[in-house]
């Protein structure tokens, strides 16, 4: 009886501490349906002129669809630099594998502020500020540890015996890696890509340092229009990107399964 009533105690526990951490993303959803001028909780008037406004407005569609290019192709180079990387790093192993696995994963290790500093002074010199080319470099410096990492450990995972079986069979290398090592990796490869969009889609702090009047992304735009004014058209955003979240994270799980995805 005692340890059913110490059970029944910690669910409780953990089910306050779980809506205690959600309920400002909770809240953004009422907010998001507010009719009033300014955010106020609760709204006095209710309806869906936020999001019209949104839909009407240029500015933020243009944010959009930049944060949207920049986080595909930050996806596609990320993988395409971190996949050969791992290989090198887990399967090959020469005597640089430790200082280039350390090199790439580096900027982890950095404040972000720092970083973004860094950047701006470096990319000042080669004309690259306010330009999506150098959005998508300072992108890859944030992203490339992370598919690195994922990838690393889920070709660590990866059961050497059936690459080894393969090529005593006459398969050359990159059929082996054409043909087992890259099925056996998709779930690695969709979580660092899944993971990859989401930081480069949410990253403020760097692309601050980056953006100007000709070009800027989402976050930013709305870092922007938190400061200069308090509508609820922010909340709208913020729940239309909540759902962009589930649907990534839905994604990951029905092409390779969470369980499966997250290596362990």
């Amino acid at each position: 009886m005692e340890a059913r009533k110490s059970s029944l105690f910690m669910t409780a526990l953990v089910a306050v501490i779980f809506l205690y951490l959600l309920a400002p993303v909770i809240l953004v959803f009422p907010l998001s349906f507010s009719g009033d001028a300014v955010l106020a909780f609760p709204p006095s008037k209710w309806g869906v002129r936020w999001y019209t406004a949104l839909v009407a407005d240029p500015t933020i569609g243009k944010a959009f669809l930049v944060s949207l290019g920049l986080g595909v192709i930050v996806t596609l180079l990320s993988l395409l630099i971190a996949l050969p990387a791992a290989v090198v790093i887990v399967r090959l192993k020469t005597k640089g594998s430790g200082a280039l696995y350390n090199l790439f994963t580096a900027p982890l290790l950095l404040p972000t502020i720092v970083l973004g500093l860094a950047i701006l002074i470096a990319f000042a010199s080669f004309n690259l500020l306010a330009t999506f080319h150098g959005l998508v470099l300072a992108h890859l410096v944030v992203t490339l540890p992370y598919a690195l990492r994922v990838l690393a450990t889920a070709l660590g995972n990866l059961p050497l015996a059936v690459e080894e079986a393969a090529a005593t069979l006459g398969a050359s290398p990159l059929t082996v890696f054409r043909r087992v090592t890259l099925p056996l990796l998709k779930p690695g490869m969709v979580a660092a890509g899944a993971l990859c969009f989401l930081v480069s889609f949410d990253e403020v702090v760097i692309t601050l340092f980056l953006t100007g009047p000709r070009i800027t992304t989402l976050p930013v735009e709305l870092f922007h229009r938190v400061e200069m004014s308090a509508d609820p058209l922010v909340a709208s955003v913020s729940a239309l990107l909540i759902v962009l979240t589930l649907v990534v994270v839905l994604i990951v799980d029905r092409s390779a399964g969470l369980s499966r995805t997250f290596v362990r």
